[in-house]
């Protein structure tokens, strides 16, 4: 399928189109147009025209094969919303275009970031029916997010070419992008302490989670010993960080933390408007996340948070795939890029946080 007929299918010019396709950071007219054109072009398996990009450059022939890639990705099912995972895939699904590979198929497994679920399931079932479901044979694929060691195995047998962009290393299992959770966490808490904040909550996924070693590493770093009642189990969702903070609220002052740094943005964003929904109850603790989404920048005050640089993973994921794919290496590669402080507004130190206004 060509730009144009996509175009035509879309309702849009075939300019729109391509910023769309080849910039996932471009801001359509609204993101229900962005996300139509990105379903067509998946569901048609669009691939660019390389004959018409190889005139421009003045090349006459290419003997470039096609690859088919598959996504799966682990933290979220059908339905959910994770915004971390959705930029990251748009900025994939532009690297595979850009490379001239054709996306095959977009899986969402959840069960498979939930080692108790995972203990209770026949994997290899759940597996063969995911690849059976549409007919299709792709040369790789591409885990985004945690994923439980057995279910790593099986589809290491049936893919052969597996690259895992992740938060959580696989130590070496396949080859992997990863942007250190330990150290992401890290990075966020110090901020905390910094500002002389030592009443310091947690709010994610407690077990076999990177982000959650870190927070409790680091507060051991600095002599301060973890709270219980500061630390909450909770799924990466605006959702749950909205109950959370409804929790929190209902506590006495001596029984809640002065800062919280969550596992991701969509907690700290959920939080951020329990705030403003709450806010004659005078509890304005500093929220720090992690992920640095789109959404973060517009928040009231601003989100602080650990920028994750997406653009790099991508481009490196799809390359190492393609050279395994193209028998370019054997051994298991890992390939680790840096995080960064993003430090905006919600966070001020403990004497300022009844100054602090939340609203979105």
């Amino acid at each position: 399928m060509s730009l144009k007929e996509i175009a035509a299918k879309t309702g849009v010019s075939m300019a729109t189109v391509s910023r769309v396709l080849n910039n996932p950071t471009y801001r359509c007219s609204s993101e229900e147009l962005r996300q139509k054109i990105w379903a067509v072009a998946r569901e048609e398996n669009y691939i660019p025209n390389e004959a018409a990009k190889n005139l421009k450059k003045g090349i006459t022939a290419t003997t470039r094969k096609i690859y088919y890639i598959d996504l799966l990705i682990t933290r979220s099912t059908e339905g959910e919303r994770d915004s971390f995972v959705n930029e990251l895939m748009l900025r994939l699904e532009s690297e595979i275009h850009r490379q001239n590979c054709i996306l095959s198929s977009i899986y969402r497994q959840g069960i498979f970031s939930d080692d108790q679920q995972c203990m209770r399931s026949n994997l290899e079932e759940i597996v063969q029916q995911m690849r059976g479901s549409d007919g299709k044979e792709a040369n790789g694929l591409i885990i985004i997010g945690k994923c439980n060691v057995k279910a790593l195995e099986i589809l290491k047998r049936v893919y052969k070419n597996v690259v895992s962009v992740n938060r959580n290393s696989t130590n070496y299992m396949t080859d992997e992008v990863n942007c250190d959770g330990e150290k992401i966490a890290s990075m966020a808490v110090e901020h905390l302490v910094r500002l002389g904040h030592r009443s310091i909550g947690y709010v994610g996924d407690c077990h076999n989670e990177s982000r959650y070693e870190g927070f409790r590493n680091t507060l051991f770093k600095y002599n301060i010993q973890p709270d219980i009642n500061y630390i909450v189990e909770a799924a990466h969702s605006e959702a749950e960080g909205f109950e959370v903070m409804e929790c929190f609220l209902k506590r006495d002052d001596k029984d809640r933390p002065t800062a919280i740094y969550c596992a991701n943005d969509m907690l700290a964003i959920g939080m951020i408007k329990c705030l403003n929904k709450y806010r004659k109850r005078y509890y304005t603790p500093s929220i720090i996340g992690s992920d640095d989404i789109e959404e973060a920048q517009f928040t009231q005050p601003m989100l602080s948070t650990i920028h994750i640089p997406k653009d790099e993973m991508s481009k490196f994921a799809l390359s190492l795939l393609l050279d395994r794919i193209q028998g370019g290496h054997s051994g298991a590669v890992k390939l680790e890029v840096e995080c960064s402080l993003v430090d905006r507004a919600s966070c001020d130190l403990p004497e300022n946080a009844r100054s602090m206004e939340y609203y979105i």
